[in-house]
């Protein structure tokens, strides 16, 4: 048993722990010591949700770039071609002439002459009021054998036509289009925000994992201090067992104590790897980076003070979450606006310039190219759409009181989270003041028992509660200051405290 317990004390890694006793560090060591202000700059620009918010920016930045392009021109070039594969045929005169064939009425003598008899007649009275004679006007009588009858069909066009052409097409009364570019401006802060969100996330996390890294060391410290006490007992009652000074019941106790102590700083030993690697996922580095975290938490000790009623009636303007709801109601307002807007009437306009030709004869050196013009302006009057304007104004507005309900019950669930951070922190501060009291009656107790067993006076139990008593104390201690800091921490994310402010 002796030699069980013997191995496992030379094993256990004492010397190479000197990374988390402080500055202590072998020559050419690479490990980059992090204050907490270095750790959160590096999560800033190195952490996955912070650059995925950034980006986010950015594209809602572009969406707003691009949808003032619908205030511009949309310019258009188009051509066309068209084979006629069978023209298109068109008749002349009425059924009834077709019916009658008639030489007077048929064909396309009889619209002609239909076509000027109100002329003449009209030419014929201005001349009556003249000295002027008047030869009234007689239509030719059409020659039987150049008649057509009515049934026969003319076709119209060419074989072939093509098309080229230039449009531009705009808004130029559009309130509709007007709101709902100031609502892509309303989707950039949000986005914004929700970048800033992040921020305030990354930053919490990151002094949770770098606190949590000095509690790790803290408890190997505690632990450490544990195993080397029940090293010296062991080797002390060693002695005096060796000269039938200690009984096998001390023996036995030294050597439980020495085995107990050890798998406590593997744990310990275990729980700094793991709050180093959680640190550095935070931050976004290397998880084969060799890090550390600079100081202790008893550095922070000294700042373990919070005003309570002040911190209960902090004003929520700045919580992250509250900004949001208030900015999309802001978009939901905007919205209802843009729908009232789509009751008004919008005016576009149009300009197009077109050359086209015709021939019946595949040859381009032969075409003849016509221009042509034109001028639109298209107002757009709405009048009735069976209730659906009207029916989505009531649906964003019902979505605009949910709304309101739901800022209401965030903002009564952030309160209850800051009475929670300040409760802890003022447990926290109370429970510090008194492990500092009691840390130092134990320290005390224990060297009078250490002192006392050493010259036999005592036994290795009183020994061995005293150094129970002081081990719960050093842990009380440096979790009072942890609890603290991370309640702090998650206060200050609550209220939107940047890093960077003061607070």
């Amino acid at each position: 048993m002796k030699k069980v317990i013997l191995a496992l004390a030379l094993l256990l890694p004492v010397g190479a722990w000197a990374q988390y006793q402080g500055s202590e560090r072998p020559a050419g060591d690479s490990t980059v010591v992090l204050t907490l202000d270095d750790a959160i700059k590096i999560a800033l620009s190195e952490n996955t949700s912070v650059k995925v918010a950034d980006m986010e920016i950015q594209r809602s930045k572009y969406a707003q770039k691009g949808s003032y392009g619908a205030l511009f021109p949309q310019i258009n070039a188009t051509g066309m071609y068209n084979y006629a594969i069978q023209k298109q045929k068109v008749y002349f005169g009425s059924d009834a002439d077709e019916g009658s064939g008639s030489s007077s009425g048929g064909g396309m003598a009889s619209m002609m002459q239909s076509a000027f008899e109100p002329i003449m007649y009209y030419i014929q009275q201005l001349y009556a009021a003249t000295s002027t004679p008047f030869v009234p006007y007689v239509a030719p009588t059409p020659d039987p054998s150049e008649q057509s009858s009515g049934s026969d069909a003319i076709e119209m066009g060419r074989r072939n036509q093509v098309t080229l052409g230039l449009s531009a097409a705009m808004p130029v009364v559009n309130f509709q289009l007007w709101e709902s570019l100031r609502l892509t401006g309303d989707q950039v802060e949000l986005a914004v925000e929700k970048a800033r969100e992040s921020r305030l996330g990354t930053v919490a996390s990151v002094k949770q994992a770098y606190f949590a890294v000095l509690m790790a060391k803290a408890s190997y410290d505690v632990y450490n201090a544990v195993y080397e006490n029940a090293v010296q007992n062991y080797k002390l009652t060693e002695s005096r067992y060796n000269v039938k000074k200690a009984s096998d019941m001390d023996m036995a106790r030294a050597q439980s104590s020495l085995a107990a102590a050890i798998p406590n700083v593997f744990n310990a030993e275990n729980a700094i790897y793991l709050s180093l690697w959680q640190l550095k996922a935070v931050m976004g580095v290397d998880l084969d980076r060799a890090v550390d975290v600079a100081g202790s938490l008893e550095d922070y000790a000294s700042h373990m003070f919070y005003d309570v009623n002040e911190g209960a009636s902090a004003s929520l303007d700045r919580n992250s979450t509250i900004r949001q709801l208030a900015e999309q109601a802001e978009m939901l307002s905007r919205q209802i606006r843009m729908q009232q807007y789509a009751y008004l009437p919008t005016l576009s306009m149009q300009v197009s310039y077109n050359y086209y030709t015709q021939s019946d004869k595949f040859q381009l050196s032969q075409w003849k190219w016509l221009p042509s013009s034109t001028l639109v302006f298209n107002l757009s009057i709405p009048i009735f759409s069976g209730g659906q304007r009207y029916h989505t104004i009531k649906q964003t507005r019902v979505q605009a009181d949910e709304l309101a309900l739901q800022r209401e019950n965030t903002e009564r669930q952030l309160r209850i989270g800051i009475r929670q951070s300040l409760s802890t922190m003022d447990t926290s501060m109370k429970t510090y003041e008194a492990a500092k009291e009691a840390l130092k009656s134990a320290e005390k107790a224990y060297d009078i028992a250490s002192k006392s067993y050493q010259v036999g006076k005592s036994t290795l139990t009183d020994l061995n509660n005293t150094e129970l008593t002081l081990t719960q104390t050093r842990l009380q201690a440096a979790q009072a200051v942890y609890n603290f800091v991370v309640a702090k921490a998650g206060l200050e994310q609550t209220l939107g405290y940047d890093f960077t402010e003061e607070k």
